[in-house]
């Protein structure tokens, strides 16, 4: 199954979180951030929101704070990539023009803090202490994994990636789970299970997303790559830790009863890496 036809299968799912997300939007239609916030938060794969609600649905759970989550993990999600397009000096985003070539470096600065502020307000509505806790926590964890991806002047080894990429992509996979588990009323070892599945999704992403764009951006997997002596068979050892992860996955939803539609979610992270040329 591809990326496409495994987004397909999600329509419904997508559609519903779309309009929740637009809704939220539409309180701030009053803003000069309004339309900016439009531009920015189009054509997302919306992974992390879809990864929130089926963990919910895996446990039974139907919670009325269900989307308000899924929204804040959305939201969350675009704070970063607004950030992350600045400091990574991008030049396309899903195709587009990144925010910040067209509103430019300050604008896009006030927009990203105007999320946050959407993110609290959103993070008030959820009736649950532990899931904003938890929330709040990813929130840091991102930004902890960011500053190692910038850092310069010193060796970097593969545990560094490991870290880099577990604090500032996983960790909002893992914290999607794990918080559609909560709201969705597990026990404990269904969210441990979830938040797991959530982290385990989240490395395969990342390293499966360097494999593809390595010739586009340069950060730390550029660096192992250029002081690796085969880069044909670096490739080979990423892939083969991407399909490591892959398998813990699918090892942490058996104790999932009812996994099906979260076992669909991994197709959205396979499909061929560009090797070397």
């Amino acid at each position: 199954m591809c990326k496409v036809d495994a987004l397909r299968y999600f329509d419904n799912y997508i559609t519903r979180f779309d309009n929740e997300l637009e809704k939220e939007l539409e309180l701030y239609s009053w803003s000069q951030f309004y339309e900016p916030l439009k531009y920015a938060l189009a054509n997302g794969k919306r992974l992390r929101p879809l990864l929130l609600i089926l963990s919910a649905e895996s446990v039974g759970g139907k919670s009325e704070d269900l989307y308000n989550a899924a929204v804040a993990v959305e939201l969350l999600h675009t704070e970063s990539i607004i950030h992350d397009d600045i400091i990574d000096k991008e030049s396309k985003r899903r195709g587009n023009i990144p925010f910040y070539k067209k509103y430019g470096y300050d604008f896009s600065i006030l927009t990203a803090d105007f999320v946050l502020g959407m993110i609290l307000h959103v993070v008030a509505k959820i009736d649950n202490a532990r899931a904003a806790r938890e929330l709040a926590n990813a929130a840091l964890l991102m930004s902890e994994g960011e500053a190692l991806d910038i850092m310069e002047g010193r060796i970097i080894t593969f545990d560094d990636y490991i870290n880099m990429i577990e604090l500032k992509t996983s960790s909002l996979f893992e914290v999607s789970a794990k918080v559609g588990a909560i709201l969705g009323g597990g026990d404990e070892n269904a969210i441990e299970k979830l938040a797991m599945f959530g982290k385990y999704i989240g490395l395969a992403y990342q390293i499966h997303d360097d494999m593809n764009d390595w010739h586009k951006e340069y950060k730390l997997f550029n660096i192992l790559l250029d002081s690796s002596k085969q880069k044909e068979e670096f490739f080979v050892t990423m892939n083969k830790y991407y399909e490591n992860y892959i398998i813990k996955a699918y090892d942490a939803l058996k104790y999932i009863n009812d996994n099906s539609r979260l076992e669909r979610l991994i197709e959205l992270t396979r499909s061929d890496y560009k090797k070397m040329r």
